[in-house]
């Protein structure tokens, strides 16, 4: 047998391994734990992984808080509590975890070895998610850059344009489509792709790209289900690639044009400009096209909000609080201990993870009068967790909220009879909470 053809078979057989044993620390511990866990009843495990539990989490929220703040089932521990989940996230006494918290120190280093660096995903070192300062305060401060209050504002007439446009194809092509595809993923992918120097005619393959590195946030996903995600993270890591040779012979005035023209202390490697820009990509669009789907499917359950915001149109950043606090786009993060401490009178151990629930706490009853209620004028809707706080603060925020009350106003003035015109499916991931189709007329 010629050995140029086995090369590339014993090649394949060795990436399928380092896989196969990244998937298996990643998720595949995590998988069969949460699988017993979860039929015995254990509502942190259910959570993860039980389907009925993920579509609608708000009753297990609520079981999980009359258990008390810190609640720990043997593998790691959960709250739902505002002020605990407030503390965790701002103490300099809790890190990432490399994206890997749950696991012991050891079995994280031993992950971090098998990684394929081609399949590097948005909750794998270097990503800004799961790195702690110093590094995390080096990328910030290159990052930060780009989102000053000054240069989103000057975004603004870029996301009113954009949307505009595609509300006159909508317009244009019929009475019904599907929200999502059609103007809720669009507008954000236009704003974070012109932010990236990301051509016209690639935006589409990013965004279904995008989709399946998302997948790679949850915990405990299938062995087919992970070789899938990683498939595409690697079609994208080579999309990188050559967007970024293009960029370094024709730079432009961009993030990624001024991530690679940094000299100094602040040069990055190029695995850093990858897990920098990949995760401003990818976070830039998520969110928005989640918040959008989600205001507009609790706009339509609750009309009598949407003739206040039709009353009272300057209430529409307040009702894109409220749709964050609601429904947040991102449901939770993690947080290990690198010290013995204790968070809000709750004693923590060093090494003990700690899954802090964005969407419990942002329905705390101590924090909020009336939960789960949707309310368009609540005083204090911003005080919720969805963009967590601390160091990691979503640096992107404010383009989201600007992105989701710009895009929210103009579709309900346009179409102000806008309604469901059939039954919504919600994305499958767990971590991130939206919907994959919604249907509307308008």
């Amino acid at each position: 047998m010629s050995s140029v053809g086995t090369r590339p078979s014993l090649e394949a057989g060795v990436r399928t391994a380092r896989e196969y044993a990244a998937w298996s620390l990643a998720h595949g511990i995590q998988r069969r734990f949460l699988t017993r866990s979860a039929a015995q009843g254990d509502p942190v495990a259910q959570l993860a992984i039980h389907p009925p539990v993920i579509a609608d989490p708000y009753p297990t929220f609520e079981r999980l808080r009359a258990q008390g703040r810190v609640v720990r089932n043997g593998f790691v521990a959960g709250t739902v509590d505002h002020a605990v989940a407030n503390a965790v996230l701002r103490s300099e006494d809790f890190g990432t975890g490399a994206g890997q918290a749950e696991l012991p120190a050891p079995l994280r280093r031993l992950h971090g070895w098998v990684a394929d660096q081609e399949t590097l995903g948005p909750v794998d070192p270097p990503s800004m998610l799961v790195v702690d300062p110093p590094d995390h305060t080096r990328y910030r401060r290159l990052v930060a850059r780009s989102f000053t209050a000054r240069k989103v504002g000057r975004m603004a007439d870029r996301v009113d344009d954009v949307a505009r446009r595609l509300l006159d194809e909508i317009e244009a092509e019929g009475t019904t489509f599907d929200l999502v595809e059609r103007y809720a993923a669009r507008l954000p992918i236009a704003v974070i792709a012109d932010l990236l120097g990301v051509p016209d005619d690639e935006r589409e393959l990013v965004l279904a790209w995008g989709n399946h590195a998302a997948v790679t946030l949850d915990p405990g996903l299938s062995w087919p289900t992970y070789r899938t995600a990683a498939r595409a993270l690697r079609e994208m890591h080579a999309w990188f690639d050559a967007h970024l040779e293009r960029l370094r012979r024709r730079p432009g005035d961009d993030l990624l044009s001024r991530l690679l023209a940094e000299q100094g202390a602040d040069q990055l490697s190029e695995v850093e400009v990858h897990a920098i820009g990949l995760l401003v990509l990818g976070a830039g669009f998520e969110t928005t096209v989640n918040l959008i789907g989600n205001g507009v499917a609790l706009l339509d359950g609750h009309p009598d909000q949407l003739a206040v915001l039709r009353d009272d149109p300057d209430l529409w950043t307040n009702a894109v609080e409220e749709v964050l606090r609601v429904e947040s786009p991102v449901q939770l993060t993690m947080r290990a201990a690198l010290r013995d401490t204790e968070v809000a009178g709750e004693p923590v151990a060093e090494g003990e993870a700690m899954l802090v629930y964005l969407a419990g706490a942002n329905r705390d009853p101590a924090v909020f009068d009336d939960p789960a209620a949707f309310d368009v004028t609540r005083a204090n809707a911003d005080q919720h967790l969805a963009f967590s706080a601390g160091v990691h603060f979503c640096l992107g925020a404010s383009l989201a909220r600007l992105e989701a009350a710009v895009g929210l106003r103009l579709l309900y003035e346009r179409f102000p009879d806008l309604r469901l015109a059939g039954t919504p499916v919600r994305r499958g991931t767990r971590v991130l909470r939206g919907y994959a189709s919604l249907p509307v007329y308008n």
